[in-house]
């Protein structure tokens, strides 16, 4: 055997290995933001073969490449249309922002009022933007307003925040008329181009790379002027089998929903409709609407137990103005 021949191919099977290494041995991302920033990949490559029957190992040089980070960020409307009234204050919009870039990031966050195509601006109040920081989804007292430069919120790979923005009203609106409000979240490490590169600013002192969103985003909520303003009340109370209150698989759940008109005008044709929860049953024959049991059944009374999609209570409340004052809903489920 002629090991000088031998060894010269080797080397250049070696060579063509080391070429193709990150493909054989591919980086395998464990989160929906990509791998972590600084997160090294390390390569190299082996070469089994025979020389005049002795087996060997030759393994080839060690590549090293650390992750740089990527940023993006996106913004989510959770509010649907708002109901307003002239001259109403402190009226907000409830987005999530997410970092789905892989690194920590500071965001930044602004809001806009004027948006072209609405026919009104709503007016912002000071403070304009809150954290929804006791996670009930409307402004509250415990809600901690954003201060821009002191607390703009530092978010993880993957991790979200819940922001209102908050408007008045004004006086000279009709019934009908739209008005928008967005809110802007960015990177504050830096926005641009996808693949712009903002060398040495990532995590760890990695590159930091602009991502397919541009490093930030935006959502337009809109508040709707109505004429009619209904409240909407839900509570539940618990009775286990054992003449207890723990919600436990077979306790009953009682479900007391309230509906009322709060203003002038009709409600035209309202209808109340609520999925049976997951992990529990419908109790048979347990609607009742201001006392009053209504069938399970689609007939002439006012609702039913509507299986089509999802079983779902559905109670047709009808024309309803301030007069007709508190309609009551009530049903049961069993726990699973």
């Amino acid at each position: 055997m002629n090991v000088r021949n031998d060894r010269k191919i080797f080397l250049r099977l070696l060579s063509r290995i080391t070429a193709v290494g990150l493909l054989l041995f591919p980086a395998v991302s464990a989160l929906a933001a990509g791998t972590a920033v600084g997160t090294p990949i390390v390569n190299s490559a082996t070469v089994d073969y025979d020389l005049g029957g002795t087996p060997l190992t030759i393994t080839s040089n060690t590549t090293t490449i650390t992750v740089a980070e990527r940023l993006d960020v996106v913004v989510t409307l959770q509010s649907g249309p708002v109901l307003v009234a002239a001259n109403d204050l402190n009226q907000s919009i409830l987005f999530t922002v997410t970092n789905t870039g892989n690194g920590s990031e500071v965001i930044l966050l602004a809001m806009n009022s004027v948006i072209a195509g609405d026919d009104f601006d709503p007016t912002p109040a000071v403070p304009d933007i809150y954290f929804d920081s006791d996670g009930s989804g409307d402004l509250s007292v415990g809600d901690v307003p954003y201060n821009p430069g002191v607390n703009d919120p530092n978010l993880a790979a993957d991790a979200s925040v819940d922001v209102l923005i908050v408007n008045d009203i004004p006086g000279i609106v009709v019934n009908g008329n739209i008005g928008r409000s967005e809110l802007s979240a960015s990177a504050s490490t830096g926005t641009g181009a996808p693949g712009t590169v903002y060398a040495l600013q990532g995590d760890g002192g990695t590159d930091a790379v602009v991502g397919a969103s541009g490093a930030a985003d935006l959502q337009v909520g809109e508040y709707l002027v109505s004429d009619v303003l209904i409240a909407v009340a839900k509570a539940q109370t618990v009775a286990d089998p054992f003449g207890g209150t723990q919600p436990i698989p077979g306790a009953t759940l009682t479900y007391t929903m309230t509906v009322e008109v709060q203003s002038a005008g009709v409600a035209t044709a309202s209808v109340l409709r609520d999925p049976i929860p997951a992990f529990s049953t419908y109790v048979p024959g347990s609607i009742t609407l201001n006392g009053t049991p209504i069938t399970d059944a689609i007939d002439a009374d006012a609702g039913e137990l509507d299986t089509t999609v999802v079983p779902t209570v559905v109670v047709r409340l009808g024309d309803l103005t301030l007069v007709d004052g508190i309609q009551t809903i009530v049903f049961q489920v069993t726990i699973d």
